[in-house]
């Protein structure tokens, strides 16, 4: 009987929040038992954010007014326009000020080291009593002010930060209720994984 050479490969499968992600090592390998390692310290790193974010925003999350949910791009925290921003602004509110400082707390401890986007968004309605061209800029000009307070008030190093305006064309909701446009104006804050900021470098 003919002996057959045997590859013994063990594919371990990590679901996170993020999304899953399926590894493939060979047995006794110690760089890729080095890199199981490191994604599940990366996975708990964002997860302890969470934790942190949830427990500092639970009144705020509460009545409404921010969700902290774990996506496939990161961890995202969203406010809702009118926490703060008043309509057409983007000067930020000050009773918004007290709130985007328990995020920053966050991103000075649990995630001291993870990349941030700032994302501005609106909903499909065009621009009729303000100077703003068109939604591009003034959801531009919101995302600038969260990072600005971000930097300025909550002293996260400015490159660990970026800010986008995607307008209206990334909507969460549909835009023919009142509701869904409610929910379409918004600000989220991403804080990214830390295999992404790696692979970016």
């Amino acid at each position: 009987m003919r002996k057959q050479a045997l590859t013994v490969v063990l594919v371990l499968g990590i679901i996170a929040p993020l999304g899953g992600c399926t590894v493939v090592f060979q047995k006794g390998r110690r760089v890729d038992v080095e890199r199981i390692s490191r994604l599940k310290s990366e996975l708990s790193q964002l997860e302890r954010a969470k934790r942190d974010l949830e427990l500092r925003l639970s009144r705020e999350i509460a009545d409404k007014e921010v969700k902290v949910e774990m996506l496939e791009k990161g961890l995202v925290i969203t406010f809702v326009e009118e926490v703060l921003f008043d309509s057409g602004r983007a000067s930020l509110r000050e009773d918004s000020l007290q709130k985007l400082g328990k995020v920053s707390g966050v991103l000075q401890t649990t995630a001291l080291d993870l990349n941030i986007g700032i994302e501005g968004h609106t909903d499909n309605q065009p621009i009729k009593y303000s100077s703003w061209k068109s939604n591009w800029e003034l959801s531009s000009a919101r995302a600038l002010s969260v990072l600005h307070d971000l930097q300025e008030k909550g002293g996260v190093k400015p490159e660990r930060l970026a800010a986008i305006g995607y307008g209206e064309y990334r909507p969460v909701a549909p835009n023919d209720t009142s509701e869904g446009r409610q929910k379409n104006r918004r600000v989220e804050i991403v804080i990214f994984p830390p295999v992404n900021k790696k692979a970016a470098e």
